[in-house]
């Protein structure tokens, strides 16, 4: 994929958040040539990677591992301006949900939400592009930050059913008491959050779907001009809807997409690219969140990457990072505790 990046208004947010929290934002920002006064344009966007090198340096020198793990700066420092509007006007929390799965990628293209049903109601799944030294505190920032824009749309106290967490229990487990007043549940396969049928369902108090449609009028336009309307989205899209049932061939994809294999091929080749291109870098991003989890055997790893056997996905990781995927593993795994 081409390089991610994150709105000039979210990364204020975050270093607003920041500096809440005690740290000194523009020597991190002086890093990457920036002021914080360089954050007004709220139409400008910036690497992702910045988002990624701040959490790193603000957790570095303040030494808090649960850095803006607290509901009020979630609530204060949390806003998604355009996506945030659309998610009010919709009919209901689950309903804006899906608005928000949809164009996040306008707010940061570095995270992921998947929504996934379950019997008591929806399960919502978080994901980074990438593993950092502070990745757990910033999963832990953008779960809670989602909560409590549920709980500012819905206008209710959003108590989860349950939590759980790829990461090892820590020592205390009050922070995420305090902060979500669910049960915790750590080493499990999935970050992921569920919330219940009937907060899911219960109509907003501001819903209407004149203001709704407006608002995505509105961020539709902003995803066609951030390249979301290329055929390479639209296909790496459909791949990772499909991995884990094993690898798609160029025929499904292209079916999922209504259009014949030979239409996509030179569609994908109008950009440059292959229908292989695509599948090894959707697969190359995927196989870093996957291995930066401990919970998940590099037989799973294998499977969730829509490998046929471990062989294929061993000689894949060497081609990507240099390693196979055990010591890629063990080497993300250092980098956390460093």
């Amino acid at each position: 994929m081409t390089q991610r990046t994150v709105s000039a208004s979210w990364l204020k947010n975050l270093c607003d958040m920041f500096v809440a929290e005690g740290v000194n934002v523009d020597i991190l920002l002086q890093e990457f040539g920036l002021h914080s006064r360089d954050l007004q344009e709220s139409e400008t966007r910036y690497p992702s990677d910045y988002v990624g090198h701040l959490w790193d340096a603000a957790v570095l020198q303040t030494g808090n591992r649960h850095l803006g793990l607290r509901r009020e700066l979630c609530d204060r420092y949390g806003g998604l301006h355009q996506v945030g509007f659309a998610m009010m006007a919709c009919p209901t929390l689950l309903d804006a949900l899906k608005i928000l799965q949809s164009y996040l990628p306008v707010v940061s293209e570095d995270v992921s939400l998947s929504l996934e049903a379950d019997r008591q109601g929806h399960w919502l799944m978080l994901s980074l592009a990438k593993h950092h030294y502070a990745f757990r505190t910033r999963i832990e920032f953008s779960f809670l930050t989602t909560l409590m824009l549920c709980t500012w749309i819905s206008r209710a106290n959003i108590v989860p059913l349950a939590q759980e967490w790829t990461f090892a229990a820590p020592a205390d487990t009050n922070p995420y008491m305090n902060a979500f007043g669910c049960e915790q549940v750590f080493d499990q396969a999935e970050n992921r959050i569920l919330i219940s049928s009937e907060l899911l369902e219960a109509e907003l108090p501001t819903v209407s779907s004149t203001v709704c449609a407006l608002h995505q009028n509105v961020l539709r336009e902003q995803m066609a001009r951030m390249g979301f309307a290329s055929i390479q989205y639209r296909v790496y899209t459909e791949i990772l809807r499909s991995l884990r049932h094993g690898e798609p061939r160029l025929g499904d994809i292209a079916d999922a997409m209504h259009m014949s294999d030979r239409t996509l091929q030179r569609k994908l080749k109008h950009e440059g690219l292959t229908y292989q291109d695509v599948l090894d870098q959707t697969r190359q991003e995927l196989a870093e969140q996957y291995l930066a989890n401990s919970a998940l055997s590099l037989m799973e790893v294998s499977q969730l990457l829509g490998f046929l056997d471990l062989s294929n996905f061993y000689r894949a990781a060497k081609r990507w990072f240099g390693l196979p995927p055990g010591k890629y593993r063990s080497q993300l795994g250092q980098q956390s505790l460093t």
